[in-house]
């Protein structure tokens, strides 16, 4: 199943353009990957805590094509934000409820289970939960992205 949803995500790309004229080559294993520094929920995330994010290609803080590996613990919340970029992701494990709305509402959240395709559309607003299971996803974008919470309340606070 994994070659599978690597080998759709390589024709994702291909098709979106995104990774149109790489700056590298680039060729990772699923152990390389894991072997990636992570972070906080970083560029083009919720900001949310406990999301660990890496940068698989690109910078999604500068002008350019970008994938961002998200990993989601199980029980998490992200509220209603949007993103200035388009961006196409790809569920690689897990399942991921995922909805559009100005507010997280979860009669609207679909289950994408592992393989599943979703979009972000420039400005429209989404949101996201994990239940009992973590989740991984990818994230393709043409950078510089951002988040923006439909109420700023909902924003994660920075730690001091």
């Amino acid at each position: 199943m994994k070659g599978a949803v690597l080998g759709f995500v390589a024709v994702l790309l291909a098709a979106s353009g995104v990774a149109a004229a790489p700056s590298a080559e680039l060729r990772l294993t699923p152990a390389e990957i894991a072997a990636l520094a992570q972070g906080g929920a970083g560029p083009g995330s919720s900001g949310v805590a406990g999301i660990q994010t890496s940068v698989l290609a690109g910078d999604p803080t500068k002008a350019g094509p970008y994938t961002i590996r998200l990993q989601a613990p199980a029980n998490t919340r992200i509220a209603a934000h949007g993103h200035r970029d388009e961006r196409t992701a790809v569920v690689i494990s897990g399942t991921w409820f995922f909805g559009y709305g100005d507010k997280a509402d979860e009669a609207r959240v679909k289950a994408l289970p592992p393989g599943s395709v979703y979009t972000e559309p420039a400005g429209d607003h989404h949101f996201a939960l994990t239940r009992d299971e973590p989740v991984v996803v990818y994230i393709f974008g043409q950078g510089p992205t951002d988040t923006v919470y439909v109420d700023p309340a909902d924003a994660p606070k920075p730690k001091p």
